[in-house]
């Protein structure tokens, strides 16, 4: 969230943050968007019994706020079929693996365990497959032989703090089109859609 806020400020997107919606209050996140300035809403899951009304009352809250694209950004809740389809071609997601690889959680473990040479982030559109949407950009992150889990999901980190700026941002320069379910970009000045991110976590 905080790489994202600050890449829309600094890079003068043609675009805001119109409101950061946690359901967590001691979330460190909330207190960093507070610090930058950011509209702040904590939103209490525990209140609602049912996932259908939990995700109606989310929705609610987020159309206040009229948004073109909702990203989340560690909101490990699983949204319901019918939330993912109000907000359809502009609900996106970041995961911490190449997908299609590794879906669901442990993703750093897994990918130790099956010694992959490469491991990375995708950033996606949400539908209601889990971690199943089209792919908007992916960053490549090597697996080196020394890894652990810490390390490898630092690296990783790293890695999806540039990319989902990027993604988010030609999401918002309208540039992002679905052609038989798969993204294309209108305009391909921005390079390609698959970035490879450097042993330290630099370009």
């Amino acid at each position: 969230m905080a790489a994202i806020a600050r890449a829309c400020s600094a890079e003068r997107w043609p675009a805001q943050v119109c409101a950061v919606i946690s359901s967590r209050g001691d979330a460190v996140g909330v207190a960093t968007a507070r610090e930058l300035g950011l509209a702040v809403e904590v939103f209490d899951s525990a209140a609602f019994g049912a996932r259908d009304a939990h995700d109606d009352a989310l929705a609610e809250r987020i159309e206040r706020h009229r948004p073109d694209v909702v990203a989340l950004a560690g909101y490990l809740r699983i949204l319901s079929e019918r939330f993912v389809a109000r907000f359809a071609g502009r609900l996106v997601n970041i995961h911490p693996s190449l997908l299609p690889a590794f879906t669901g959680l442990q993703t750093h473990r897994r990918a130790l365990h099956a010694g992959v040479s490469v491991h990375g982030a995708t950033v996606h559109l949400v539908t209601a497959e889990l971690d199943g949407g089209p792919i908007l950009a992916q960053a490549i992150v090597p697996v080196l032989a020394d890894d652990d889990v810490p390390a490898l999901a630092a690296r990783v980190l790293a890695a999806e703090h540039l990319l989902y700026p990027r993604a988010l941002l030609w999401m918002v320069q309208g540039r992002v089109e679905l052609v038989d379910g798969r993204v294309r970009l209108r305009d391909p000045r921005e390079g390609e859609r698959l970035l490879a991110i450097g042993v330290d976590g630099a370009r």
